[in-house]
């Protein structure tokens, strides 16, 4: 499937707001947000979207760009939150933030969405002793995550959980970062995710 594979940094831009793509990098001086807080391209300091679409169109591109998601992709959550009982809103939410590479990224194992997807892809992650390297695999409450025991004592997965030491995990996930593992003890609500997001425009959106 075709990924977006342009600057990150111009996404955060386009949004108007640090959608923190680039792990340690959005918390330095080299952030580029923080230099030219304001659209890219020539008329990027004179764009204003206040029509309600506009409005629609931005949000559900926000929640596309944290997580990593195509629009048929996107899409297709919407749909099966729809068919779920319970606030639509609320389940979309629920379904992205219960992805494995999200899960990865929320536990301390990666600085970044974009790098915990990286980490499933390449086999280091275990789902309850069986490897996963599917990153939209949906975890579910008693799961138990690890990373690989090889994996866990190289170099690189150390700067990552020494970077991260000071992470609170959410309420949802119970983690040791010292054992490069963690558990799903609920499922995620509105009121765990790390964003400020107004999920009703999302679904307004794809409501049309």
């Amino acid at each position: 499937m075709a990924r977006d594979t342009g600057p990150k940094c111009k996404l955060c831009r386009r949004e108007g707001e640090k959608l923190y793509l680039k792990g340690s990098r959005c918390f330095t001086e080299k952030c580029a947000f923080e230099r030219r807080p304001y659209p890219p391209g020539e008329h990027g300091q004179g764009r204003t979207q206040t029509k309600e679409y506009g409005l629609q169109l931005r949000e559900k591109q926000k929640i596309r760009r944290i997580y990593g998601l195509q629009e048929n992709k996107s899409r297709r959550y919407f749909e099966m939150a729809e068919a779920m009982p319970g606030v639509t809103g609320e389940n979309f939410i629920q379904l992205l933030e219960r992805r494995l590479d999200n899960v990865i990224f929320r536990l301390g194992l990666a600085t970044s969405r974009n790098e915990a997807r990286q980490i499933v892809l390449h086999g280091h992650v275990y789902v309850n002793g069986k490897r996963v390297n599917i990153p939209s695999y949906q975890v579910d409450v008693g799961d138990r995550i690890r990373l690989k025991e090889a994996s866990r004592k190289s170099k690189k997965f150390k700067e990552i959980i020494e970077y991260n030491a000071e992470l609170n995990s959410p309420e949802w996930l119970t983690v040791n970062l010292e054992k490069a593992e963690g558990e799903v003890v609920s499922l995620p609500g509105l009121d765990d995710i790390d964003f400020p997001v107004q999920e009703h425009l999302i679904i307004e959106y794809y409501s049309r």
